[in-house]
């Protein structure tokens, strides 16, 4: 009986068999997709069609890039993915195939003065910690893995080993300065952040601000803010010099320089629920009370907030939760954000709706 209810759970008829399996591949050659974008990232792609005028054929696009002609039918498939992903898009034309720029492939325009996203997508999408992924099953079901992150299972370091010098740390400190020119850029608009921002009084320490990205934002667009970056003296020995940005050299885990407002800019997401309350509790200890204006901004990822969203919000928001956990990082829901800021002391907190997938969380002591 139950062999033959077993049986009759997975009947399907031959339609959705056929479809099924067309769902099943999908799933499994999505990563296609990542890599045909940093393919085109690598290539300068984007530039191209943006050099001749945002419209380009294969020939155009061979000749910008140094693509070898014997590759012209290889690169209509590396295109024909591209735009049946919406990256780019494509017209005919009484010469053949025309490819445009869409409002995703304008992010990875280096053209002077834009925010470009290109070095976030060569870290995303490189091979070391997709790599880590691969380890899934051996973290889950090997005693030995327990007290290890996934990259650790896979490379044998840390992340924060990995990031600390050479190739690796050049790729994570340009898609973090890249993310904050980005983020802010944004967030400082009155439409998004910048009430938020532009309350602020006397000062700010940025947290783990690496090379002051966010903190020169904020102090470009508010002048009246003394900015402040607080991050490890490997990263601020490496930082260009900004002239309304004071750096020092420190760990948060230890002490945070007091200032009116703490800004935390993704980085409780890296940490376990542990670490993030000892992270607040050094941060609380900078600030001063919230009648005085001491609270703390951190700018993350709210899991399933902001009311109805669509797939593409959705499916990103997990999947990058899916991606931190390589690093035994987490992208938290509002009940999580709530645990660690009363655990860390705080009395109340607010989360301000943006738009993207980040939110900005005032925590007040």
């Amino acid at each position: 009986m139950a062999a033959l209810n077993e049986q009759d759970e997975l009947a399907m008829s031959t339609d959705e068999l056929l479809r099924a399996q067309v769902e099943l591949y999908h799933h499994c050659f999505a990563f296609v997709k990542s890599l045909a974008l940093k393919a085109a990232t690598d290539l300068r792609i984007p530039d191209a069609i943006h050099r001749r005028g945002g419209s380009a054929t294969l020939c155009d696009l061979a000749a910008e890039t140094g693509i070898h002609q014997t590759k012209l039918s290889s690169l209509r498939r590396l295109m024909r993915v591209l735009t049946t992903s919406g990256v780019f898009c494509v017209v005919d034309d009484a010469g053949g195939a025309v490819y445009k720029l869409t409002r995703v492939s304008r992010l990875l325009v280096g053209a002077a003065g834009r925010a470009n996203l290109s070095p976030v997508v060569s870290a995303f999408a490189s091979p070391v910690p997709v790599a880590a992924l691969f380890s899934i099953r051996e973290w889950f079901t090997d005693e030995r893995t327990a007290a290890m992150s996934l990259f650790e299972v896979a490379h044998g370091r840390t992340i924060w080993e990995a990031a600390t010098a050479g190739r690796g740390a050049e790729i994570f400190n340009a898609a973090m300065a890249a993310d904050s020119r980005f983020t802010m850029e944004n967030l400082l608009t009155e439409e998004c952040g910048g009430a938020v921002f532009g309350a602020l009084r006397g000062s700010l320490v940025d947290v783990g601000g690496g090379h002051g990205a966010a903190a020169s934002a904020i102090a470009s667009a508010f002048p009246h803010v003394k900015c402040t970056v607080l991050d490890l003296p490997h990263v601020v020995a490496g930082a260009p010099a900004h002239d309304n940005v004071t750096f020092v050299a420190g760990d948060m885990f230890d002490y945070v320089p007091p200032a009116d407002v703490v800004l935390l800019k993704w980085i409780l997401h890296d940490w376990n629920d542990e670490d993030c309350v000892k992270i607040l509790r050094r941060c609380k200890e900078a600030i001063p009370a919230r009648d005085a204006g001491g609270k703390v901004i951190i700018i993350e990822t709210v899991v399933g907030s902001g009311g109805p969203q669509g797939i593409v919000t959705t499916e990103t928001e997990v999947l990058l939760d899916g991606f931190m956990m390589s690093v035994d990082g987490i992208e938290r829901e509002e009940q999580e954000w709530r645990k660690i800021s009363f655990e860390a002391g705080f009395t109340d907190y607010k989360i301000s709706t943006t738009m993207g997938i980040r939110r900005i969380i005032e925590h007040y002591p």
